[in-house]
């Protein structure tokens, strides 16, 4: 744990050392870790003192102060529904889609997470906010299976295909996430999934921030909607038919 915690805090005390006062995560995995490290560091003193002497080899000193933000809770706690709101020219109406949150900035809880580890909402709203439906569905906090990969193959993508199965059956337009670990198992590994579970899974998965553009009328090629792997050409006309 202590060399996790070393790395973690080596990055932080590098943004404190640049004059930062947050750091911006885009990846689960990777929020995790640094909260995480946050988390362990406030808690022991010793561990502290510890990764301290280690950062001074390089000039380094962490302090802690730097706040860690996910996408998630960026963009629904500091940028907020006015200004999401007020950015979108072409509102995602009638659009059902389903989110996946993942595991990581959600568990475990006992470090603090980007929203309530029960019953998260922030993604949820921040695609209402661009006029599209959230569909609830019983495996919303189900893991993807990314974890898993290395280990147990099968398992990993038994894990993602029966949640894409039950986004399908329940009539979800698209999957949306935010992790790219999560986007991997979901976008990239579909027809693997699929095949592992004896399932035809044909459903669009793309970030949030892909939706946000789109709902903002960015162009598909910026968006780097031609690098999904997922079937999205239909959900796309959806959009544009919706807008």
């Amino acid at each position: 744990m202590n060399a996790a915690v070393y790395l973690a805090a080596r990055n932080i005390a590098i943004a404190e050392k640049m004059g930062f006062t947050a750091l911006f995560t885009v990846c689960n995995g990777c929020h995790l870790s640094l909260f995480e490290a946050q988390h362990f560091l406030s808690q022991d003193e010793k561990l502290l003192e510890e990764t301290n002497s280690l950062l001074k080899e390089e000039e380094l000193h962490y302090t802690g102060k730097i706040k860690i933000w996910h996408t998630i809770d960026f963009l629904h706690d500091v940028v907020g529904e006015t200004s999401i709101k007020k950015a979108v020219t072409h509102p995602l109406n009638n659009l059902k889609v389903t989110v996946h949150y993942g595991c990581h900035i959600l568990r475990p809880s006992s470090v603090g997470t980007v929203d309530d580890p029960e019953n998260p909402r922030k993604l949820d709203q921040l695609v209402e906010w661009l006029g599209a439906k959230s569909l609830q569905y019983p495996e919303k906090l189900d893991c993807c299976g990314s974890m898993l990969m290395l280990s147990h193959a099968d398992a990993a993508f038994t894990f993602t295909g029966l949640k894409l199965k039950a986004i399908q059956d329940l009539g979800a337009e698209a999957l949306i996430d935010t992790c790219p670990s999560c986007q991997n198992m979901f976008d990239m590994r579909q027809k693997s999934a699929a095949a592992t579970i004896g399932a035809k899974i044909s459903l669009p998965v793309i970030y949030y921030t892909q939706l946000l553009g789109l709902a903002m009328g960015i162009s598909e090629e910026k968006l780097g909607l031609n690098l999904n792997r997922s079937p999205i050409d239909e959900f796309l006309q959806k959009v544009a038919v919706s807008t």
